[in-house]
């Protein structure tokens, strides 16, 4: 259910002991057999080629493509483009010299293989400091690198291939979550009830905001909750009843009181201003696995809290945890969920096309996000699923990872390539459940 993700020491550490030589040889043929499978029309490539191991390897593919009749041009002339300029081991950003060489390879309007990495990407962070080949495509080798996971680096990164160059595989710090992680989620049993079954209190939901505790509970029932009750300022719970028909409705005010039939409690989506003493209570006076997002992380401050927690963060949310501003989290994403975890001590879930869970003691994980998640309301789902999952039992890194999996491959079976809402999240969910 995990695939690890290389970072450029633990590429090295894999190495060792090799023949470098027939490293380079293997690379480059699987470079050069997937550059003449993808484009078999194409007669004419241009290699850029840096000084170190990864230029040999596109010296090697090169090679290959004049031996099958390819001509080799100049940059702007040629049907594609191999980038070999920098490998795993490259510490951005480059000099002027190898800026200008990205900027031209990007300027070429031929699609570009990188082999390995794209040059200007840190394998080991995914953080782009500087200039950066825009890559079609990324033949990387024995695994796929943690830059390439990790925004922004798997912008730049295109589709990625992995060949095998016959290295033996090994534990790394960092892995991407496969959908074999939805075989973790609890299923119902027979003799199960609707509260054993994993039952939830959402608490939120302030007039404008009615949607977000609907769109919450809405997706926690969906995941295979038995049980949610809303907890609501009262002026917005006519709406509420309006909306959602299953759930059991309370005041805000009786929510303290609610907590005695919840198994996990999900706090913020559109809770409003003003309710940081209730987050406080909340968190504080009960033992209940909770999930916080929105509104619920808007006072958040570090505290101490034995029951499990997951915090829920896009990047401008985390940006105010950290006195940071959002783009410093957008570049530098790794280290913004290392800090938030150490700050705050618990399961922290950084949203965003790459999404990343964190762990105390445990390696970041790349759990999944798509582009068509970023639209409204897109997050107050993925909370509602993290709660279903705390409910029904599980620990709460794989619950938070397992709900970012299938928060993501419900985009696709929603149906939608464009035009997605959060809602057409709803019904796709019990369909990636049933896979």
């Amino acid at each position: 259910m995990f695939e690890p993700l290389y970072t450029a020491d633990e590429m090295r550490a894999a190495e060792e002991g090799h023949d470098v030589e027939e490293l380079m040889r293997r690379a480059g043929g699987a470079v050069a057999e997937d550059v003449l499978r993808r484009f078999p029309e194409a007669r004419s490539f241009a290699a850029v080629c840096g000084g170190g191991a990864n230029g040999g390897d596109g010296r090697i593919a090169a090679e290959l493509l004049r031996a099958a009749g390819w001509e080799e041009r100049a940059l702007g002339e040629a049907d594609v483009v191999i980038d070999a300029l920098f490998g795993t081991g490259f510490r951005p950003p480059p000099r002027d010299d190898a800026a200008a060489q990205i900027r031209a390879v990007n300027a070429s309007e031929s699609p570009v293989v990188a082999v390995d990495i794209p040059s200007g990407v840190d394998a080991s962070t995914g953080e782009v400091p500087g200039e950066a080949v825009d890559a079609a495509v990324t033949v990387t080798f024995h695994g796929r690198k943690v830059g390439l996971e990790v925004a922004p680096g798997r912008f730049r990164a295109g589709e990625v291939v992995v060949a095998d160059i016959g290295l033996e595989h090994r534990t790394s710090e960092h892995s991407r979550v496969l959908p074999e992680i939805v075989g973790l989620v609890p299923r119902r049993r027979p003799g199960d009830t609707k509260y054993t079954a994993g039952s939830v209190l959402v608490v939120g939901g302030s007039p404008g905001m009615t949607g977000a505790v609907t769109l919450t509970a809405e997706a926690a029932f969906r995941a295979d909750a038995g049980y949610v009750a809303v907890a609501a300022p009262p002026e917005s719970l006519p709406v509420i009843e309006t909306r959602l028909r299953e759930a059991v409705k309370r005041p805000i005010d009786e929510a303290m009181d609610a907590v005695e039939r919840a198994g996990a409690l999900a706090i913020g989506p559109g809770l409003g201003p003003g309710r940081d003493d209730l987050v406080h209570r909340l968190l504080q006076d009960t033992d209940l696995p909770a999930v916080i997002d929105a509104d619920g992380l808007r006072e958040l401050r570090p505290f101490e809290r034995g029951a499990a927690t997951v915090l829920t963060p896009h990047s401008g949310e985390l940006g105010r945890l950290l006195g940071e501003e959002a783009p410093w989290v957008d570049a530098h994403r790794l280290e913004a969920l290392r800090r938030a975890v150490e700050g705050f001590g618990c399961v922290v879930v950084l949203k965003g096309e790459g999404t990343l869970v964190g762990a105390p003691g445990e390696g970041p994980l790349v759990a999944g996000g798509a582009a068509p998640l970023a639209t409204a309301g897109t997050g107050d789902v993925l909370t509602g699923v993290v709660a279903a999952f705390l409910a029904k039992g599980m620990e709460p890194r794989l619950a938070a990872a397992a709900a970012v999996r299938v928060h993501t491959d419900a985009v696709a079976a929603s149906g939608r390539r464009s035009g997605l809402m959060a809602g057409d999240l709803l019904d796709a969910i019990p369909r990636v459940l049933d896979a």
